[in-house]
């Protein structure tokens, strides 16, 4: 059953997406960069749909003769409680704010009161104002007409495209090509998988975990590459601690979500598995709870349960660096160097004990980070992998 309404979404939805966009950008709805080349040149075409789930559009496709991914607004923040075959929610994409009438002032107040509310009172939103409303404004006019007002408001509501945004400083997110309506363009990422190649989904669950492990070991990139990779792992976990926009948290940490390119850079292949610390804050205000996994936010992201008043806390069981050195333990010690292989399990033993509470947050998780770093950098450092 699950299968068939899969399959029935596949149908219904994945076709209409051109066809609704196109239809509102004619009306005058909606604008953005990339809606003639989707809707008028046709150089922006959809080939194949890669999502399996109901709330996902997403789509392989080409621009101008360059692969890239397009995605589409039906997708909803990532939650606690949320299930792949929920239904679609499409029809709330009205393209309803902001209203004729408001002027840009109000339009960037909007916004920065949208943005305190997703990453917190940071000193820096004012700047991601204005990089918004330079992106808004697709004709370069210095004006922000409402067809492009709403299509950015539009995009903004949804959690992977705020995320793109907000972390885009370090290239560690996929680079956003443009956008139309609440259809946003980005880079494709060649290998989505930290393995490089992913056992078929219909094999899963008929191979043991053993021979899972010896697919991943056979097709992984060389060692020297995997600690490329890891090191820009770890950077992305630097860069959302405490970042420009805020904490962040990885809320499904899985060697699926993430990746990397063709020049061994570390990439986050799924966004939508990264929450603002804001969301989880307010998923867990007054929360009822019996144990900890009653205050979990996402698949991994738990908070402590305080027994005593039976209300989740905020601080965090696990931080993210010690979910990430668990996920790559097994990635970076096979293969390793003999000479490195000891201190390597030991810092990642370290890391993985790591602990959520805030006194423990800063400068422990900082040196810890460093210190695998270093040791990683050091044997690559001055060789062609570098």
């Amino acid at each position: 059953m699950r299968r068939i309404r899969r399959l029935v979404h596949l149908v219904l939805f994945c076709p209409l997406s051109k066809g609704l966009q196109c239809d509102q950008y004619k009306k005058g709805i909606i604008s953005g960069s990339t809606c003639k080349d989707l809707c008028e040149e046709r150089s922006l075409l959809f080939q194949h749909c890669l999502s399996s789930s109901p709330t996902q559009q997403v789509y392989s496709g080409l621009w101008r003769e360059r692969e890239v991914i397009i995605k589409c607004g039906i997708e909803e923040a990532l939650k606690a409680d949320s299930h792949p075959d929920s239904v679609p929610r499409r029809d709330v994409v009205l393209f309803d704010k902001p209203t004729r009438g408001t002027s840009m002032d109000e339009f960037k107040e909007m916004l920065l009161n949208f943005l305190k509310s997703n990453l917190g009172d940071q000193p820096s939103l004012a700047a991601l104002v204005s990089r918004i409303i330079a992106m808004a404004d697709v004709n370069r006019d210095g004006k922000v007409s409402l067809a492009e007002a709403k299509s950015i408001w539009a995009l903004l509501q949804l959690n992977e495209f705020l995320l793109m945004l907000s972390l885009h400083e370090k290239e560690h997110t996929s680079k956003l090509l443009g956008h139309c309506g609440d259809l946003y363009v980005t880079e494709k990422i060649p290998h989505t998988s930290l393995y490089g190649v992913d056992v078929p989904p219909f094999l899963q669950s008929l191979l043991p975990s053993v021979v899972h492990q010896i697919i991943h070991q056979w097709f992984a990139p060389a060692w020297p590459r995997r600690a490329k990779i890891a090191i820009g792992l770890l950077e992305f976990v630097e860069e959302i601690f405490h970042g420009t926009y805020g904490n962040f948290y990885i809320c499904e940490t899985s060697f699926k979500n993430v990746g990397y390119n063709d020049k061994y850079d570390f990439k986050m292949v799924k966004l939508r598995k990264v929450a603002t610390e804001m969301t989880i804050r307010g998923f867990l205000k007054g929360r009822h709870c019996e144990q900890n996994v009653d205050c979990t936010y996402g698949k991994d992201c738990m908070a402590t349960c305080d027994k005593l008043m039976k209300q989740c806390k905020s601080d965090m069981v696990q931080p993210n660096l010690a979910k990430v050195c668990g996920l790559l333990q097994d990635y970076l010690l096979y293969g390793a160097p003999l000479e490195l292989k000891e201190e390597l399990q030991k810092q990642l033993r370290t890391c993985m004990t790591l602990s959520g509470l805030a006194s423990q947050m800063e400068v422990h998780h900082s040196l810890v980070l460093n210190n695998l770093k270093t040791l990683l950098w050091k044997k690559i450092s001055n060789t062609k992998y570098s």
